[in-house]
């Protein structure tokens, strides 16, 4: 394993009548948290596709982006930003994947994790499948490949007996000469979501975000098990359904949506699950601090993505916020950054102590997850390097105590900290006069659009919705 990570995140327009290509790359640029390892654009016009990808960040990708994609009008633009959590960080692994069926271009990008494609992909290369990627996101393609002649060559109905076959997480934007699809598996771990410009066109993206940058208004999500697909010609749109998933998510049954998109991934100006991320991170603060008090003199965050379960925090307890860290917002987020090995330097590189506001006072820092505590341990040591009197820390979310199958690349269980050492001893390893950890009851009770039991919170508590792998993590995205 490359170490903690995010998955992917996804940005489609079709039938806008403005610049689709800029308007999708605004989009990603939204989404960059989600991955900063690759990012790509494919954009079809004329039933023709053309396909720019590079490593890097958003803007790193798209600097040298050809003429030829802004010379003409296009149907439909859709593009990916990565993390790979296997894989490789080789460009052919980066997407949208663009592949010839049967002489019809397919694109494809995906957000999340197949957890049975390691016995799908062993199954097509015993058929005679040739892989030209290491990714999950190719076996869907060889599926619809060998049902396409059975189908008459039905795309739709292709990717549907496709989708009957996969297991585990996946949010797929898949483009084909007739229009632009976008998918959700039938449990809706992945947050995918459907807007609407006022002059006319939709959007289609991982989080609500990416609609604000673009002016887009926020119709809905696309729900779990739905295919929705928008044509080239500006049809209208026409929804379907696969594996239940009409159902089970009208009735609210059976989901299993990524609670920890609410803890960490998710940007805070962001609706996922129906919930703003914003508000349930303040209302995770402040029931962290029912549960965890703490007698300090000032309350810090771990910038950014503990801010606003630190200002929930200090609220709830009446003491005073203060920022005690400063972050370099040119160093990305030690949390998905692929190389493991850069990670300890990044931490100090990223977020250094303000000694003014450290030194001679009891500090309660708040952070939004413990892993390894290789992180932790570095931003405590330099707390108390600056002088602060006593540190506490307190964590909006439980103990990571399991690996996860579905999209996010934890280590392996037996590096998890909190598999390690009982509480105490997590203190003592980072050099805390307190630790409290929010509990899964607490977490769960801060998230309102959806029943506790429709989240997934596998990787605290060991409770996989589906069955996992035997043999360890498989390929992904």
């Amino acid at each position: 394993m490359k170490g903690i990570a995010e998955y992917c995140g996804l940005c489609g327009v079709s039938g806008y009548s403005g610049d689709q290509v800029s308007m999708v790359a605004e989009g990603l640029l939204a989404l960059q948290h989600r991955g900063q390892e690759a990012a790509g654009i494919l954009a079809c016009s004329g039933g023709s596709m053309r396909l720019h990808k590079r490593r890097g960040t958003v803007a790193e990708a798209m600097s040298d982006i050809p003429a030829e994609f802004f010379s003409r009008q296009m149907s439909s633009v859709m593009g990916h930003v990565r993390y790979g959590t296997y894989g490789g960080e080789d460009v052919e692994n980066a997407q949208p994947l663009l592949v010839s069926m049967a002489g019809l271009q397919i694109g494809i990008a995906h957000n999340g994790t197949l957890s049975n494609a390691g016995p799908l992909r062993d199954e097509l290369q015993r058929q005679g499948a040739i892989f030209l990627t290491n990714t999950d996101t190719e076996v869907v393609l060889h599926l619809m490949s060998r049902n396409l002649e059975h189908t008459g060559y039905n795309i739709r109905e292709a990717l549907g007996i496709a989708l009957d076959r996969l297991q585990g997480a996946y949010c797929f934007l898949l483009m084909s000469p007739e229009g632009l699809y976008a998918v959700r598996d039938p449990l809706g771990f992945r947050p995918l979501n459907l807007g609407r410009f006022e002059e006319g066109g939709w959007m289609v993206a991982s989080e609500t975000l990416a609609f604000d940058v673009c002016g887009a208004e926020y119709v809905r999500e696309i729900e779990a098990g739905e295919i929705y697909f928008v044509p080239h010609d500006g049809g209208e749109p026409e929804s379907g359904y696969f594996g239940g998933g009409s159902e089970l998510f009208r009735n609210r049954k059976g989901l299993a949506q990524c609670i920890f998109e609410h803890v960490y991934f998710a940007r805070p100006g962001s609706r996922v699950f129906g919930d703003s991320v914003y508000s349930t991170r303040l209302a995770m603060g402040r029931q962290l601090a029912r549960e965890h008090p703490a007698d300090c003199d000032v309350v810090a965050p771990v910038p950014d993505s503990g801010m606003f379960a630190a200002i929930g925090f200090a609220r709830e307890l009446g003491i005073p916020f203060d920022m005690c860290f400063t972050r370099n917002h040119y160093i990305g987020r030690t949390f998905i950054n692929p190389a493991s090995a850069r990670r300890a330097v990044m931490v100090m590189r990223k977020l250094q102590p303000i000694p003014e506001a450290v030194r001679d006072r009891r500090i309660c820092v708040v952070e939004d997850s413990i892993v390894r505590g290789t992180t932790s341990s570095a931003r405590i040591r330099a707390l108390r390097e600056a002088g602060a009197a006593e540190v506490h820390m307190r964590v909006s979310c439980p103990p990571h105590r399991f690996g996860c199958y579905f999209g996010i690349d934890f280590p392996e269980p037996s590096k998890l900290i909190a598999n390690r050492y009982s509480m105490e001893e997590i203190a003592d390893q980072l050099g805390l006069d307190s630790l409290g950890y929010l509990s899964r009851e607490g977490m769960l009770s801060c998230v309102t659009a959806h029943r506790p039991e429709d989240y997934c919170t596998a990787c605290f508590d060991g409770r996989y919705p589906v069955k996992v792998p035997e043999s360890g993590f498989e390929n992904r995205c």
